[in-house]
């Protein structure tokens, strides 16, 4: 269809930022205003179907002083602009794909601005900027004979089959990793590492994977990557999450001096980057919310991933309850049913210890121990 804005707001009805979307997307159409616009139904290797928003149309290449159009197609995410774009040549049958860096053998098209897509400096205009540039340096597209065009034909055919709604992941490699017990660890903090070690060491995982997002390499990951854990693969590569059924976010931009409330805006643009892609790539997996404020994060992530609330959770005060447990039995060695020990509220100052049954299950000794000033000081000093 031709581009017309009202029409558009009419289809992408369903989409979580439609506006934002719509108005992106006027943009594309004052630079190519060539590109036709239409819904399809994109089928992810998990067998789960979408309707979503794609457009089709030739841009312009200069190669060796001639100019080339070489066709391509764009499909929109729903949780755009928060995610970037699946691109793909769209050859016709005098065309043959040839493979390359950027290019994969069936028209995927692998870009460092779609690895690196962060809203809202990453826009679609740019990155057909960027992918002319590139196609510029490396031609992905060549003519065939005559006598080629039959096979290409059916070469084409196939290759729509497999990737006319497709996601990232090589489609040979789907029967196998759809069976792994796969856990992706997002953050090379000492939280990350503490999980990657913690998974590693009870054998949660048959593989793990650490997303250490930092600029350079850490100390905790580069010692990871140095003792070649089994099983444990550390990259930088949001895709390298693919088809994980848990994906633990611990990142964090809390600096030393700083409050969970004075980063909140500075974690929630961290999220608004990752959880749409990584809940992309991993759409029946859980997803275990970590970072501070984990309340706040937790319901951020549930917003931009679109998943279900069963498939988004927070770790809450979980392991300060853990902590107190252990404190109570270990520690004090207090006569009592530690299970019955909690920590609750929200993270900080507003968090309070709380527990059940305790004066059936807990000796008069151990409760004046408990009420010491003394012992009261040392577990808030734990926390």
């Amino acid at each position: 269809m031709e581009f017309d804005c009202e029409e558009l707001r009419r289809l992408l009805s369903k989409y979580k930022f439609r506006d934002l979307t719509v108005e992106e997307l006027k943009n594309v159409n004052m630079f190519f205003p060539h590109f036709r616009y239409s819904m399809d139904t994109y089928v992810f290797k998990d067998s789960s179907q979408k309707d979503l928003l794609n457009f089709t149309g030739t841009i312009p290449v200069m190669y060796q002083g001639n100019t080339y159009n070489i066709p391509i197609r764009f499909w929109i995410l729903d949780s755009h602009p928060f995610a970037p774009p699946i691109c793909f040549l769209k050859p016709t049958a005098n065309m043959g794909i040839s493979v390359g860096k950027h290019v994969d053998a069936q028209g995927r098209i692998y870009l460092p601005y779609l690895k690196n897509w962060n809203h809202p400096k990453s826009v679609i205009v740019g990155l057909i900027k960027e992918m002319i540039t590139k196609f510029q340096e490396e031609l992905p597209l060549y003519s065939v004979s005559s006598s080629d065009e039959a096979r290409q034909v059916d070469l084409l055919a196939y290759i729509a089959k497999i990737t006319e709604g497709v996601s990232d992941i090589n489609s040979k490699n789907w029967t196998k990793e759809k069976t792994v017990n796969k856990i992706t660890v997002v953050g090379g903090g000492e939280l990350g590492i503490a999980c990657t070690l913690a998974i590693t060491a009870k054998g949660l995982a048959d593989r793990l994977v650490l997303l250490d997002l930092s600029e350079g390499t850490k100390g905790g990951s580069m010692d990871l990557d140095i003792f070649s854990l089994p099983h444990v693969e550390i990259s930088k590569d949001l895709s390298a999450s693919a088809h994980s059924k848990v994906v633990i976010f611990t990142v964090n931009s809390l600096g030393s001096s700083e409050s969970y409330l004075n980063v909140l805006q500075s974690n929630v643009d961290m999220f608004r980057a990752l959880v749409p892609a990584l809940g992309h790539y991993s759409q029946n997996g859980v997803l275990l919310v970590a970072s501070q404020p984990v309340e706040i994060m937790t319901y951020a992530t549930w917003k931009l991933s679109g998943f279900p609330a069963n498939q988004v959770i927070g770790t809450g005060c979980n392991l300060d309850s853990q902590r107190l447990q252990y404190i109570i039995t270990n520690v004090l060695k207090a006569q009592s049913s530690s299970k019955d020990v909690w920590v609750i509220g929200e993270q900080g100052e507003d968090k309070v210890p709380t527990w059940g049954g305790q004066e059936e299950g807990m000796s008069h000794s151990s409760q004046a121990q408990l009420s010491n000033r003394d012992i009261v000081t040392y577990i808030v000093k734990c926390f």
